[in-house]
């Protein structure tokens, strides 16, 4: 079953023009292909993310989070108590007062001590400032190298200027050791996000753009999801991108998220500490960033080469045109109704102050 389902997936007219063969991507004439199996470092790569993680959190995010006045508070913690602390994770979290004398006389204690251990209880489960600082300088971090980087790859090449020139002589474009680092870093990036799901800071069940609007779930749990959903999305596409060799436009739709994803975690960074007028210029350059990159520049620019450009040099596309398309367009679906939502804000703030 596995021998077919392999075949089926690297079936030819899945992923490259007709005519083509998986035997064309070989190395040969000075000319580098990606291969499937590469992937598979993206793993270790994302352990190593991990390390420069800790590190930069411990060691450069602590600090700083201490030049900006943020305070470190240490909470108390409620006293050992297996019945409570099974109801808190298995029933409720904020019992019913009938519920907390029922519980009360099951640990024979009074019902002020058992609203005082959930209390306590459900605090530890709330994120401090200082650690929500340090996740927020983590992705910073590495979006704003993210950009810079992928900037100094791109900035000579004659696609990042002429999109057409994504699509010259494809499917036969060699793979750059810059692309393949870029596609590596990004790829390892969102593995060590879905890695560290478990132990990151719980968003309260909703995702929130610096706390001033948001979009809740009906359940941490399903909070939870969407986070794995939207990773594995992420590395799924990459990956596809990887496989079938739409490096050059894979390179580009990169860019084109990261260039504004390291303003939004500067924002929250100022927000945490409180610098509230460096907060709202920060959010501002994001919001402008924003509504460039993802609402002209993905749509008129990234959207055009993949929709429409293929069919200029291909009469017959294959069936990955229609599954990287859709999912770009479901992308560019979450663009509109984000920028919608930071719309939103924008005009609240000017108008609201």
């Amino acid at each position: 079953i596995l021998r077919t389902l392999n075949s089926w997936f690297w079936w030819e007219n899945i992923w490259m023009p007709i005519n083509c063969t998986w035997a064309d991507f070989v190395d040969r004439d000075g000319l580098v292909f990606p291969k499937p199996h590469q992937l598979y470092a993206t793993i270790p790569y994302a352990f190593v993310l991990l390390i420069i993680r800790f590190f930069s959190e411990r060691y450069v995010a602590i600090p700083l989070a201490k030049a900006l006045g943020i305070k470190n508070v240490r909470r108390v913690k409620p006293q050992p108590n297996p019945v409570l602390e099974s109801y808190f994770r298995e029933c409720s979290r904020h019992p019913s007062q009938s519920e907390i004398q029922g519980l009360a006389k099951k640990c024979n204690c009074t019902v002020h001590l058992v609203e005082k251990w959930f209390r306590r209880r459900r605090n530890l489960e709330i994120p401090t400032v200082l650690r929500k600082f340090q996740e927020a300088f983590w992705r910073f971090s590495f979006y704003l190298t993210s950009s810079i980087v992928g900037f100094i790859f791109l900035y000579d090449k004659p696609w990042f200027y002429d999109i057409w020139q994504t699509w010259v002589g494809y499917p036969f474009q060699t793979l750059l050791p810059s692309q393949y680092w870029y596609y590596m870093a990004e790829i390892g990036f969102y593995w060590s996000l879905l890695f560290t799901l478990g132990i990151d800071n719980k968003r309260k069940a909703r995702l929130c753009l610096l706390g001033f609007t948001s979009f809740s779930f009906p359940s941490p749990r399903q909070d939870f999801m969407a986070h794995v959903v939207h990773h594995l999305a992420a590395i799924g596409l990459m990956s596809g991108s990887w496989c079938g060799n739409y490096v050059r436009l894979g390179t580009l739709v990169i860019f084109v998220h990261d260039t504004a994803d390291f303003w939004l975690e500067a924002a929250k960074m100022f927000n945490y500490a409180h610098w509230e007028k460096t907060c709202n210029m920060l959010f501002i350059i994001f919001s402008i960033a924003f509504f460039i990159t993802r609402i002209i520049l993905f749509p008129f620019w990234i959207l055009r080469a993949t929709l429409y450009q293929p069919t200029y040099y291909s009469t017959t596309p294959v069936i990955a045109y229609f599954l990287f398309n859709g999912m770009l367009l479901i992308l560019q679906g979450l663009h509109l109704y984000w920028g919608y939502l930071i719309f939103k804000i924008l005009k609240r703030f000017v108008f609201l102050k």
